[in-house]
């Protein structure tokens, strides 16, 4: 009868990983299912269950969880194209105001503007691509 208690427990956890994606529910279910297939075999009772399952899930947990966490993991997104050049600098080649300028951004000229309107960006200057705004770099000097 304790067979089935862990069967179905285990069952459920695993099916249950699928809302959190952690491996951490997987884990636990299949050492109920472990439990489970002890329990049945040997007719054991609830206290050397109660040890096995500790001691499957211990393994899992310590042993098997980290390597397939390591394995499946994601590497972080690495910005491309317009998001990689936000925070970049870039040399002001003709003066940046409100409604006009021109910038050197990574090799290429990019039309510019500045973040506040009321800011006026001399040649030479260094500025900071705070986001790109179509086709035109919206810089700010800094602090």
């Amino acid at each position: 009868m304790a067979a089935i208690f862990w069967l179905v427990a285990g069952i459920l956890l695993a099916a249950a990983e699928m809302l959190t994606g952690d491996l951490t529910l997987l884990m636990i279910g299949i050492a109920a299912l472990g439990t489970a297939g002890v329990s049945a075999a040997a007719d054991t009772s609830l206290v050397v269950d109660a040890i096995v399952f500790a001691v499957i899930t211990a393994v899992l947990m310590l042993g098997v969880r980290p390597i397939l966490r390591r394995r499946y993991s994601l590497p972080p997104a690495v910005p491309t194209n317009v998001d990689a050049l936000q925070g970049k600098s870039a040399l002001v080649l003709e003066e940046v105001a409100a409604h006009s300028g021109r910038v050197k951004l990574g090799g290429e000229e990019w039309t510019a503007r500045p973040m506040n309107p009321d800011e006026v960006y001399e040649p030479g200057v260094t500025v900071y691509v705070m986001r790109i705004d179509g086709a035109t770099a919206v810089v700010w000097k800094g602090p």
